[in-house]
């Protein structure tokens, strides 16, 4: 298993009085799972219930954004507690752990792997080894010189995106296929759409948004056709929807009005959308149905399917 180590000054702490302030903080209470630790015999060969308890201390940076008109409400600009959940599921994985310390030590390398975290407290308990709990209580914090770079979690080589032509929307094996799909990795849909074009010419900025709007609809009729399928417009969400077998449709305009230049330019179509989401997320393959190709996708693998 590998943990994130490399140091660098790229992401050292500010030498400031942001660490005196009484720091922003996310936490992680009383989260139960089942792990084969221990370093008795009569450990071992069975699980046993564990309880993590995770303080996380922030960056000023991290706090929520506060614009005239109030907290900018969006979970894109703010740390995940899914860091503080992958961090535990990651470091435990499928190993057996002796120690309660090497556990604790583990989940704080990943946790401080991330540039938005100053310091961790982690309080790891066994329930089941004696009436009440026994356990450890550490608190580690990122050196103010040098921090570690953040590594995320590699997606599955079975990740991927579906190109869905707007013509196969009504198709009535549509979720079928989709679940078929499903069932060999994580999976994100997108469902090609017509603009909506209006009876008079638009600004590029105004009809920018209408198509985008246009992708939306598509969007949620598509998840319309069965109770599996999300729409999620947050890269957070699409994250999260990977890792946990999700089945996302992404509506796309917060994405891509969020990243401004660094959207595709020109007339929007999910055609050139969907390449640049994969190259975002680190999605290597695009499965395509119906007579839609992905634009400017030759350092991607693209699978068409009838």
């Amino acid at each position: 298993m590998t943990r994130p180590t490399a140091l660098t000054a790229q992401h050292a702490l500010p030498d400031t009085d942001d660490r005196q302030v009484t720091p922003d903080r996310i936490f992680l209470r009383d989260h139960v799972v089942e792990a084969e630790i221990g370093a008795f015999q009569a450990e071992r060969g069975i699980t046993q219930r564990i309880a993590f308890t995770l303080v996380a201390d922030l960056l000023p940076a991290q706090r929520q954004p506060v614009s005239p008109h109030g907290p900018r409400d969006d979970v894109d600009t703010i740390l995940s507690y899914d860091v503080l959940l992958d961090s535990i599921r990651e470091e435990i994985g499928d190993r057996r752990i002796n120690l309660l310390e090497t556990l604790a030590e583990g989940i704080a390398a990943r946790v401080l792997a991330h540039v938005g975290v100053t310091r961790l407290r982690i309080v790891i308990e066994k329930l089941d080894r004696v009436p009440g709990a026994l356990g450890v209580d550490i608190t580690r914090e990122r050196p103010r010189a040098a921090v570690i770079d953040p590594a995320p979690a590699a997606l599955p080589d079975t990740a991927r995106i579906a190109l869905i032509a707007r013509d196969r929307l009504a198709a009535s094996d549509l979720a079928d296929w989709v679940l078929a799909l499903a069932a060999d990795g994580p999976l994100i849909l997108c469902v090609d759409a017509p603009g909506a074009r209006a009876g008079v010419d638009l600004p590029a900025p105004v009809q920018r948004r209408v198509d985008l709007l246009a992708f939306e609809q598509a969007a949620w009729r598509l998840a319309a056709r069965d109770p599996r399928f999300v729409v999620v417009d947050s890269r957070t969400e699409l994250d999260w929807g990977l890792r946990n077998g999700q089945v996302s449709v992404w509506a796309p305009c917060k994405m891509v009005v969020d990243a401004r230049d660094e959207a595709p330019t020109g007339p929007v179509c999910m055609t050139s959308l969907v390449p640049w989401l994969a190259r975002r997320l680190g999605i290597r393959r695009i499965d395509t149905l119906g007579a839609v190709t992905p634009a400017d996708s030759t350092d991607l693998s693209l699978r068409a399917h009838d």
